[in-house]
C-alpha cells in the first residue's frame, strides 16, 4: 500500500532523508519515531505529495506520487500536525467542500458526512463557524474530513495534538476498526506510549536514516536490552553514536 523506494531528499547540499526504503502492507498501523530534525516531517510531506524526492520514488497503492499524484491522492487521507480550516465555513460546510473535492455523488456525501459527524461527535458544533472551534474541535473535524472518502491509506502527523482523553479514545477505536477493515495507517508521533499501544511496527529515524524497523519485541532484541519499555529502547537508540545500528 505504501512504498518508499530508495528515497533521498536534500535541501541544497544537506540531506534530510537518505536512501529510505520502506514497504507498509494493507491493514498495518505503522509509527515513525525520531527526535526533532530526524527527517520525519520531510518523509510525511513526500508521502502526501507536498515535497518531491530528490531521488527514488514514493508510491501509494501502486501510484507514483510524482507521476500519478491525483490517483494517489484519491486513495489517501491526511491529518497534519496543525489543523487548517476555512474560518468562514461551518464544520458541515467544510465536510461538504471535501466531499465535492473528491467528486462524491450527493447521496453518498450526505451519508458519509452524517457518519463522520456521528463518529467524531461533531453534531453539537458542526453548524458553527470553524473560527469559533477549539484546537481539539478542529482536530476532530480534520479527522472526519480525512476519513470521509474511505481512504486506503491514512497519513497522520502527530494526530493526538489538542485532543482531550475522550477524543483520543474515539480516534484510537476508529483506527483499530479501520485497520482491521484493511486501511493502512502511517503515523508520525512523539507520543511513545501511543506507538507502543497501537503500532504493528515502528520505524526509528535518526539523522535522515531509518535506523530500526520492526516490532517492539524485535527492537528489544536488536538493542540487546532486557527492558520492555519503548521509551528506554528509543532513547538508547537515538542517543547512540552515528555508527550504532
Amino acid at each position: 500500500m505504501i512504498e518508499f523506494d530508495h528515497v533521498t531528499r536534500t535541501y541544497g547540499p544537506k540531506p534530510a532523508v537518505t536512501d529510505l526504503s520502506l514497504s507498509i502492507p494493507r491493514g498495518e498501523l505503522f509509527a515513525l519515531l525520531g527526535p526533532n530534525g530526524a527527517g520525519k516531517t520531510t518523509t510525511i510531506k513526500m508521502l502526501v505529495g507536498l515535497l518531491r524526492p530528490s531521488r527514488g520514488a514514493v508510491r501509494i497503492c501502486g501510484y507514483d506520487l510524482t507521476k500519478e499524484a491525483r490517483s494517489a491522492h484519491l486513495h489517501t487521507g491526511y491529518v497534519p500536525d496543525e489543523p487548517t480550516l476555512y474560518d468562514k465555513l461551518t464544520g458541515r460546510e467544510f465536510l461538504w467542500f471535501i466531499a465535492d473535492m473528491f467528486g462524491m455523488p450527493r447521496h453518498m456525501a450526505t451519508q458519509k458526512i452524517g457518519r463522520e459527524i456521528e463518529h467524531f461527535e461533531l453534531a453539537e458544533f458542526c453548524d458553527d463557524l470553524t473560527e469559533s472551534y477549539s484546537l481539539g474541535m478542529k482536530q476532530r473535524l480534520v479527522f472526519a474530513a480525512a476519513l470521509l472518502h474511505d481512504p486506503d491509506v491514512l497519513v497522520l502527523d502527530e494526530p493526538m495534538v489538542g485532543l482531550d482523553p475522550r477524543s483520543v479514545r474515539i480516534v484510537k477505536d476508529l483506527l483499530r476498526t479501520r485497520t482491521q477493515e484493511g486501511m493502512t495507517v502511517f503515523m508520525s508521533t512523539h507520543t511513545l506510549a501511543m506507538a507502543e499501544e497501537m503500532a504493528d511496527r515502528v520505524g526509528i529515524m535518526v539523522r535522515g536514516q531509518l535506523r530500526f524497523l520492526g516490532t517492539i519485541a524485535e527492537l528489544r532484541d536488536h538493542m540487546a536490552l532486557e527492558t520492555t519499555n519503548l521509551e528506554n529502547l528509543y532513547l538508547e537508540l537515538t542517543t547512540a553514536g552515528p555508527d550504532a545500528s
